[in-house]
């Protein structure tokens, strides 16, 4: 028997602890007798035993968490991620290289799962306008409104429907982000211009997975340490457009 003609009965919910019981509560309310299991962590995905993920769709949500190929092959109706960001910034940390690159559009991805990060079929997007003048903060916190928008409209076909989702016509851009090219972005030559600079430290004062922007000087390293921010209030986002399923 393929593992479309079993039964769909557990959705494995990969994210953080704080968003965990929202979506939990989501995919409950849409299928009652689905069974919701919550992991966080690779050990805990990877405890779960193979006759569960047999019968199980895996769905991940704003984690850095790569899933393994052997824990996806396992997995009777497929795997889907949730990505803080448009399909042009596939990879690690998608605000941070908006807020560089002075993107005038961002937004946020639902894709099926593969073994290479960022790199299976789209099944799901909303992109919205930036706000003039954005911080790395607003910016992240509109698109995990717009991420948790994406999850509550594509949570009926994901909880509900033992088919694999409709992907889209759509591709991801071919510059794929990573922690080495990020860092190698923040590395900081002696000789860098005022407005690079400038660029630079917006896009990574925050700090984020350890990367600031970093000197190299007479041998010694030099890490920014930036003040504490400021309270920002959020600039609402115009309506974004959404590109995915129908729910």
């Amino acid at each position: 028997m393929s593992a479309w003609g079993r039964v769909l009965n557990t959705i494995v919910l990969l994210t953080g602890v704080v968003e965990a019981p929202y979506l939990s509560a989501r995919l409950k309310e849409l299928a009652p007798s689905l069974r919701v299991l919550v992991v966080s962590a690779l050990a805990d995905l990877l405890a779960v035993p193979g006759e569960v993920l047999a019968h199980a769709r895996l769905v991940s949500f704003a984690t850095g968490v790569v899933v393994p190929g052997s824990v996806l092959r396992q997995l009777g109706y497929g795997a889907y991620n949730f990505h803080p960001g448009p399909p042009a910034y596939p990879g690690l940390m998608p605000a941070q290289l908006a807020v560089y690159q002075g993107s005038a559009e961002f937004g946020v991805t639902a894709h099926a799962m593969a073994e290479r990060v960022d790199a299976g079929p789209i099944v799901g997007t909303i992109v919205f306008n930036v706000p003039p003048d954005p911080t790395v903060e607003v910016l992240e916190l509109l698109s995990f409104g717009e991420l948790l928008r994406l999850f509550w409209q594509l949570a009926p076909l994901l909880a509900a429907s033992a088919e694999p989702l409709a992907e889209l016509p759509m591709r991801w851009g071919t510059a794929r982000s990573t922690r080495r090219s990020m860092a190698a972005l923040a590395e900081i030559a002696p000789d860098i211009s005022a407005e690079e600079l400038e660029l630079r430290v917006a896009a990574f004062a925050g700090n984020l997975h350890g990367i600031v922007p970093t000197i190299t000087l007479h041998g010694h390293r030099f890490r920014l340490v930036a003040e504490p921010a400021t309270p920002t209030a959020v600039v609402p986002a115009p309506e974004p457009e959404i590109r995915a399923l129908a729910s």
